[in-house]
């Protein structure tokens, strides 16, 4: 072991030997349920999403795949990937949709983009929530293409996120992988200019539906 690391894990054992062994008991008197309605909960999923500089599109449950269709026409995408869980009736027949069976990193980045649901969506901070579910398949799918089209069922939506933890408690438990989108990939320069893309999808379009 070399001799900074023995130095470092010393100052650590150090450092906790004088804390108190009496420590208060953390505090759990934050909001844990959503308390106004559900369509104020949509509402506030809606407008967060959007403030992320995400596009949002709002329809009935029937017409996911007409605005999907027109999502993709949007951005100007004509071949995308998908999870091979992804509902039949959601497929527009108007792009080429391939099936991720382990395309490559170079495949992937060849896509136009990418279709999926989620697992769970917070409205109070519009996040959606993707677990390697069957219509989600792998993260790559998500982070690769520089377009990410989620479709968020309106039953998905919870209020905070508190809420979310519950739902995702068993693909935790089951060891996915749970990634927290909240708008399109961004991040800083060195001079505080906002770049969008370098992590992630530079577009992301929600479809809620229901």
């Amino acid at each position: 072991m070399s001799a900074a690391r023995v130095q470092m894990l010393a100052r650590v054992r150090d450092a906790l030997a004088a804390a108190p062994v009496d420590a208060p008991p953390e505090r759990r008197d934050y909001r844990t349920g959503w308390e106004g309605t559900h369509e104020e909960m949509l509402d506030r999923f809606a407008g967060r999403v959007a403030e992320y500089r995400a596009q949002v599109t709002r329809v009935d449950a029937v017409s996911v795949r007409s605005a999907l269709a027109a999502a993709c026409s949007a951005h100007g995408a004509g071949r995308l990937v998908v999870a091979p869980g992804l509902p039949d009736t959601w497929r527009p027949s108007s792009v080429e949709l391939v099936e991720d069976e382990g395309l490559s990193a170079a495949e992937l980045d060849g896509m136009d983009g990418a279709i999926t649901d989620c697992a769970v969506a917070i409205a109070e901070t519009g996040t959606v929530v993707l677990d390697a579910g069957p219509a989600q398949g792998r993260r790559a799918i998500t982070l690769v293409p520089d377009l990410h089209i989620c479709v968020v069922e309106a039953e998905r939506v919870v209020g905070l996120v508190p809420e979310a933890v519950e739902h995702l408690a068993v693909a935790a438990d089951e060891g996915r992988p749970l990634t927290f989108v909240s708008g399109p990939s961004a991040t800083s320069d060195i001079e505080l200019q906002r770049v969008e893309g370098v992590h992630g999808p530079r577009t992301l379009h929600v479809i809620l539906a229901g």
